[in-house]
């Protein structure tokens, strides 16, 4: 398997080389068909003869990956791709995340047992984490950092959707307590990080006193990678089971739209945000939602959630990230923050849908701006009409 990483390695990296020598030459960027065959020359040569010892498919396979890096890249250019600008590929590291695609003419499972069989290296043991619910088209290998194997399939299949229970709730995610749901639940995180920050200190320092090509240096940083691994599996087993959670028990999911890469440049705050994974939160909500049919919906972040009482709508103004409780100056509600902003958050949903479903009108009576002529203001300013300001909440009632 080492092997098999390292041809896979120097293969993508050789035709990446490539590419950019004839960029710099002024020539375009060689065809994935032109790369293909400029690798079946390489492997008649006697330098990288060693190219035959291992099978053909991953090897194909990292052209592929190397010519849908391309494609990102030129997309996220020319503003065809959503999300962040993608950057160029980039060389592969020995001492990174190491794998290798097999197609399905390239591996074979056998049924009721723990082996598989991979093109060129034989059957392999493995621990099945779960069963595969069809026929697999391709399998990946993988090596993590931390030096753990694992294979990855993929299969098409259509999930059971879960039957309809007409449950609503709202979630505002915050640090101190991950998540408050609009029904007063309060999810705390577990923090891996901040749990192995002293350790992960540690094995730092021990890491960088190591010299460099040295055996115990090679050791330091397996301990390091370890303790990162179980710091990420620790975060993502948590998110996964409380989305799925969420997921199982509610109809209708409403999260509040974060800047997350916006407040993680507050030096005080980015490592706690970092640490919580908010974002894959979110997406994890969305794609188990599509799976089970479930609604969720993204209310916009510039709603006053936290400044809004929940049973009046008064506004009462912005209020300081240490002030965890307040009193509504209107009608005197002792609130909670977070789950204030919970029910916030949910009710937001539901005046919605009231809009949609004939009230559109009372728009103007919640406070959006409505010009006059001067004829009209001049009559209101002298004989005013007697009117009550609607709020979010007098609309659900």
């Amino acid at each position: 398997m080492s092997q098999l990483f390292g041809c896979c390695r120097v293969v993508f990296n050789d035709a990446l080389a490539h590419c950019n020598q004839e960029y710099q030459n002024g020539n375009k960027k060689p065809s994935s068909s032109e790369l293909s065959k400029r690798l079946t020359e390489l492997k008649k040569t006697e330098e990288k003869q060693w190219l035959t010892e291992v099978s053909s498919i991953p090897l194909q396979q990292s052209l592929r990956d190397l010519e849908q890096a391309y494609s990102n890249f030129f997309k996220s250019c020319k503003g065809q791709r959503k999300g962040k600008k993608v950057k160029p590929p980039r060389f592969k590291k020995r001492k990174s995340k190491q794998s290798a695609k097999f197609t399905d003419n390239g591996f074979k499972i056998y049924p009721n047992s723990n082996y598989i069989y991979l093109a060129k290296i034989g059957d392999i043991k493995v621990i099945w984490s779960r069963e595969l619910p069809a026929v697999p088209s391709s399998a990946t290998l993988i090596k993590d950092s931390a030096d753990r194997y694992f294979v990855s399939f993929v299969v098409e299949f259509n999930p059971q959707q879960l039957p309809k229970n007409g449950q609503s709730v709202g979630i505002d995610l915050g640090i101190t307590d991950f998540a408050t749901l609009s029904n007063g639940e309060k999810v705390k995180s577990p923090k891996p990080l901040k749990k192995q920050l002293k350790r992960l200190r540690r094995l730092q320092r021990n890491l960088s006193r190591k010299q460099k090509g040295g055996k115990r240096r090679e050791v330091a940083r397996k301990k390091l990678a370890q303790l990162h691994a179980k710091i990420s599996d620790t975060r993502n087993d948590f998110l996964h089971k409380l989305s799925t959670k969420i997921i199982r028990e509610n109809q209708t999911i409403v999260l509040e739209d974060l800047n997350v890469s916006g407040m993680i440049k507050n030096r005080k705050l980015s490592r706690a945000i970092s640490d919580l994974g908010w974002r894959s939160f979110r997406t994890m909500l969305e794609a188990k939602s599509v799976m089970y049919g479930r609604d969720f919906r993204v209310i916009d972040r510039w709603t006053p959630t936290s400044q809004t009482c929940s049973y009046c709508g008064f506004k009462g103004g912005k209020k300081e990230l240490n002030v965890r409780e307040w009193i509504c100056l209107n009608c005197g509600i002792s609130h909670d923050r977070d789950i204030n902003a919970a029910v916030n958050i949910l009710a937001c949903t539901e005046l919605s849908r009231s809009v949609a479903g004939g009230l559109s009108e009372t728009l103007n009576g919640r406070g959006e701006k409505v010009r006059l002529s001067k004829e009209s203001a001049s009559r209101r300013s002298v004989n005013p009409p007697e009117f009550r300001q609607l709020s979010i909440f007098d609309l659900l009632k």
